[in-house]
């Protein structure tokens, strides 16, 4: 069924699939691994954590595809907004507001509220979501398609010759992508105040920030093309599209990785693109099943993460579910054999941390930014 201004549950459901691997989905296939201790949970837990440097694993896909997200839902938001006559500058101020509060919310989860300045940590995950998708509307809300597709690629194209051919002055010279020899890392250490996640270099750093504006265009692009209101173009041949983008962008980024490492923590264009090809199938599948075939039943426990994902992300910095968790079921896990207990202790802080959120969706309490 072709609705368009619909609101698409599949986003809610993918948001909540992605934000379940940080409320204890990781943890949770890493227990599996010592209570099932064979090649295939290894491999598995294996993927739960991030690669030590270049690499990817799926921790890997979390952040970049919550960022991608984010940036789907915006070509959505716009039209509502215009639709109910949101001036021009109405939408910037918007835009600038939301993307600056969760600098704010990143720099408090990194322990503003402590007052130690000196070793505060101001670069975040939230503060990368919140300007990286702000610079991306602020590009999407003033240029049309092909300009968008050129900017994109400038970015892609201008940060990996940029950090091919430029040198870090403290470094072993240019095409350098380690920790201590990279443009990237120099540049944190040179501007960024505080203390760096890595010592002296940071995943959600400056410079890094550019190409992390492109994984939000790429997710704009998708939005925007689910969007369109085509009679020949149904949701079912959207989703083959999409398939088609994502494979295009894995071919792309796989052959770009020869030259250009595939790296999270320099957010390189080679992960951009592997990661985005990765973040377009896994909306393309979602979307099938839950907006065109309608099998939605399923989804109900990611909906209820992915409606208070920022809720969940805060809270586990704030609230102590572990303690909660350990009241409730601790005693459960001590009649475990000890294998099981990592198992029972992970699957205990799912369960309140899901709980909590459940009871905040049954209240329609929302955080929205």
């Amino acid at each position: 069924m072709e609705k368009q201004n619909r609101r698409l549950l599949s986003l809610d459901a993918l948001r909540g699939f992605d934000m379940f691997f940080i409320m204890g989905g990781a943890a949770l296939f890493t227990s599996l691994a010592v209570l099932f201790p064979n090649s295939f949970f290894q491999v598995i837990a294996y993927q739960m954590h991030h690669a030590e440097w270049s690499g990817l694993t799926h921790h890997d896909t979390i952040f970049p595809l919550f960022l991608f997200i984010a940036g789907i839902s915006f070509p959505f938001s716009l039209q509502k907004q215009r639709e109910h006559g949101k001036t021009d500058a109405e939408i910037y101020k918007k835009i600038v507001y939301r993307g600056l509060k969760l600098v704010l919310l990143g720099i408090i989860y990194n322990g503003l509220l402590n007052f130690d300045f000196e070793h505060q940590r101001y670069a975040s995950v939230l503060g990368r979501i919140g300007l990286a998708w702000m610079f991306g509307a602020l590009i999407f809300t003033n240029t049309r398609v092909v300009t968008r597709v050129w900017i994109t690629v400038a970015i892609l194209v201008g940060y990996w010759l940029l950090l091919t051919f430029v040198p870090a002055p403290d470094g072993n010279g240019a095409g350098v992508f380690t920790m201590e020899g990279s443009l990237v890392g120099y540049v944190d250490r040179l501007l960024l105040p505080g203390r760096l996640h890595l010592g002296i270099h940071d995943p959600e750093g400056i410079l890094s920030l550019v190409p992390a504006v492109a994984t939000a265009l790429l997710g704009m692009f998708v939005g925007e093309f689910v969007k369109l209101e085509n009679g020949r173009l149904t949701d079912k041949k959207k989703v083959g599209l999409l398939f088609v983008a994502g494979a295009v962008l894995l071919v792309v980024g796989l052959f770009w990785s020869m030259f250009f490492p595939i790296n999270k923590n320099l957010w390189t264009s080679s992960f951009v693109c592997v990661v985005g090809a990765y973040s377009v199938w896994m909306f393309a599948l979602f979307f099938y099943v839950v907006d065109v075939l309608e099998y939605r039943k399923w989804t109900f426990f990611f909906m209820v993460i992915g409606v208070n994902s920022i809720t969940i992300y805060m809270a586990q910095e704030f609230i102590d579910f572990a303690f909660t968790s350990n009241v409730l079921f601790g005693g459960l896990k001590m009649l475990m054999p000890e294998t099981a207990r990592p198992l029972v202790e992970t699957v205990s802080y799912i369960a309140v941390c899901w709980a909590s959120l459940y009871f905040l969706y049954r209240q329609r309490i929302f955080l929205k930014v």
